[in-house]
């Protein structure tokens, strides 16, 4: 037995010996593949910062260039001189210079009214336009006739009686003069005053009989009527509104620079030494352009405290007949353009509208630089502006647009062509 034990021992230890070696084998793969999966990563990176410093390296150095201001191309024009005659441009409303209220001083039914009495309707100087019930006023003037008959009557009595009394006087041989109430006198001057009353109540009922008619104090045109005939009005009804059409006048308003292009002043009133300031009125009349011919002759006293503008007095006289507009009339209430005839400016320097920049400022192109110039702008319209100074005749001025403008850039002189503006006249922006 103790053979047969000892027989298989050697094969148990036989078979034991080669599992353990598989598997320290098994865990020495199992460390390789675990360290090929961590380093290989890492040598990847390194390998891959390695090569981008080493082509880092051998990248050729780039050179190094100036900065090189590029110059901005301009469009130029020549400033010129030249002699110009300033106008404003301003706008206003027409408007009669004589506008009333027809009113009766006296009260009683509207007997007659004229056809012309009318809105719309033309009457002349001295048309009959309402007519007063007047049977009540013939009455008392009747009345007021006797009492001035009566009243003489008294005088002649009492002259007659004074007459009587001084002769009495001389022929009874009386010494000295006659007391003045021996002679009535007293009496006689009571008499001549109530003549005189009497005189005057029929003067007054006369006058309030004239006042039944109301007649057209000028020629005119009527723009309202509020009565209709057979009705009773009383004194100080307005029965209506009339204008004269012999004169018309247009408001225009004035700013301060307005002003000084039309030289106007506080205060300005036209005479025989100092002729009205010419003004051309326009307007569009039922799809007619028409034009009306007028002068300044006035200014307002004082400038209006909301707006701050002047207003100065266009007139137009005749404007319905010699002073129309191919037969159109100047009527109130029309808006009218008015371009005032300003003053004239000798040797004024004359640049295009495109190179005034902002109110007062022009860029001179001086060589390659350019120069931003403070001017005086005496006016401007849309083709061109006057100066009064800030830059020289000659100048080269900028009329091209420019964007971030600073004073000495570099610029490029593309085309320079001469300001060849040939008008005498220059319209002043509103």
């Amino acid at each position: 037995m103790t053979d047969s034990h000892n027989a298989r021992t050697p094969s148990g230890a036989g078979e034991t010996l080669p599992h353990s070696a598989r598997e320290k084998a098994e865990r020495k793969r199992l460390w390789i593949w675990r360290a090929l999966i961590f380093v290989l990563p890492v040598l990847v990176i390194g390998g891959a910062i390695g090569g981008f410093a080493a082509m880092g390296a051998l990248k050729p150095t780039p050179e190094e260039k100036e900065d090189v201001v590029k110059a901005i191309p301009v469009l130029t024009a020549i400033a010129t001189q030249d002699d110009v005659t300033l106008k404003v441009n301003v706008q206003g409303e027409v408007q009669p210079r004589t506008q009333i209220n027809i009113v009766p001083q006296i009260s009683g039914l509207i007997t007659y009214m004229s056809p012309k009495f009318i809105e719309g309707g033309r009457f002349k100087k001295g048309d009959l336009l309402v007519r007063i019930d007047s049977a009540e006023f013939e009455l008392r003037v009747t009345q007021a006739k006797a009492s001035v008959a009566q009243a003489e009557t008294v005088v002649t009595r009492e002259i007659s009686e004074s007459n009587m009394a001084r002769r009495d006087w001389e022929e009874l041989g009386r010494v000295g003069n006659p007391t003045p109430l021996t002679l009535r006198e007293p009496q006689m001057a009571e008499a001549k005053a109530q003549l005189a009353s009497a005189q005057a109540r029929l003067a007054e009922t006369e006058l309030q009989l004239n006042r039944t008619s109301l007649y057209a104090p000028f020629t005119g045109r009527v723009t309202m009527r509020h009565v209709d005939q057979g009705e009773f009005v009383t004194a100080g009804t307005k029965l209506g509104e009339i204008y004269a059409t012999n004169l018309m006048d247009v408001r225009l308003p004035m700013t301060n620079a307005e002003l000084r292009r039309a030289g106007l002043s506080l205060g300005f009133e036209a005479s025989g030494k100092t002729a009205g300031i010419p003004v051309t009125l326009s307007a569009d009349v039922a799809g007619t352009f028409s034009e009306w011919q007028g002068r300044i002759v006035r200014t307002d006293s004082r400038f209006d405290s909301k707006t701050r503008v002047l207003y100065a007095y266009a007139e137009v006289r005749d404007p319905f007949v010699s002073g129309a507009s191919n037969g159109v009339p100047l009527a109130p209430g029309l808006f009218v353009n008015a371009a005032v005839k300003g003053q004239k400016l000798e040797n004024m320097i004359v640049i295009p509208r495109a190179a005034l920049r902002g109110e007062d400022k022009v860029y001179i192109a001086k060589g390659d630089t350019l120069s931003i110039m403070t001017v005086n702008v005496m006016s401007s319209n849309k083709d061109e502006a006057i100066l009064g100074g800030g830059i020289e005749i000659g100048d080269a001025v900028i009329t091209s647009p420019i964007r971030g403008v600073a004073d000495g850039m570099k610029i490029q002189v593309v085309k320079t062509s001469a300001n060849t503006a040939t008008s005498t006249s220059t319209e002043g922006e509103p």
